[in-house]
């Protein structure tokens, strides 16, 4: 769900760690327990590895180091900003088959994008180039859905101005939707270049907003785990 799905879909070109989204039953669990295991992978900062604390939104990190991974950096999560349920998500994923018969499965590049729209400024262009990824991949047999998507989702100004001028209908239909679609309608490149910007800030800020209260458990996670490392140092 995060940079290593943007490699497999050509929008990044390598990521230094492996998100994963995982439904939050026992089962999955027991089962993620067992894969740590495997890959002799540690804790290496808080919050704790519960149920619980996932299914507040946290991310919880492991650090491998079984032969051939060492280092390498995993997070799990079960729960995303303003994001349907997993089953929801499941259903829309990407599946891409391995040659040794294994199935390695990403979530589908609209709810990647969703997902990549954080306080993070690093994140934006990758936004822009997984939208520009799903359209060379499917202009040619582009469908309502693909549309609403291209005109909904893209940061290219340039891709903007283009599809405004191939779908004029569908384009007043999704001004509707993101406004600023008038002025690729246009031409208009230095306001449609603004208000892109503007429509950043604001989602950087609602991502700030929903952070803010995890943070703060992160503080008081990390207060707890000093102070138990004092307590036991000290007996």
């Amino acid at each position: 769900m995060g940079g290593q799905a943007c490699v497999f879909y050509g929008a990044a070109q390598f990521s230094k760690d492996i998100d994963f989204l995982i439904l939050a039953e026992r089962e999955n669990f027991d089962g993620l327990h067992r894969a740590l295991e495997d890959l002799q992978a540690r804790r290496i900062a808080v919050p704790p590895f519960s149920p619980e604390v996932l299914a507040r939104g946290h991310a919880v990190h492991f650090r491998c180091s079984v032969a051939g991974v060492e280092g390498l950096r995993v997070d799990v999560m079960v729960k995303l900003r303003d994001f349907d349920g997993f089953h929801e998500l499941w259903e829309r994923r990407t599946t891409i088959s391995e040659e040794q018969g294994g199935q390695i499965h990403l979530l589908s590049i609209p709810d990647l994008v969703k997902a990549k729209k954080t306080q993070r400024s690093r994140d934006w262009p990758v936004i822009e180039a997984l939208v520009e990824a799903h359209y060379e991949a499917m202009h040619e047999n582009s469908n309502r859905e693909c549309l609403e998507f291209w005109f909904l989702e893209s940061r290219s100004p340039d891709r903007l101005v283009d599809l405004c001028a191939r779908y004029p209908e569908e384009a007043a239909v999704f001004a509707v939707r993101r406004p600023l679609l008038a002025l690729a309608s246009r031409g208009d490149f230095s306001e449609l270049g603004k208000e892109l910007d503007s429509e950043k800030r604001l989602e950087q800020e609602k991502d700030r907003i929903y952070w803010e209260p995890l943070k703060r458990e992160m503080e008081e996670f990390r207060r707890a785990e000093r102070e138990a490392a004092w307590d036991g140092g000290a007996a």
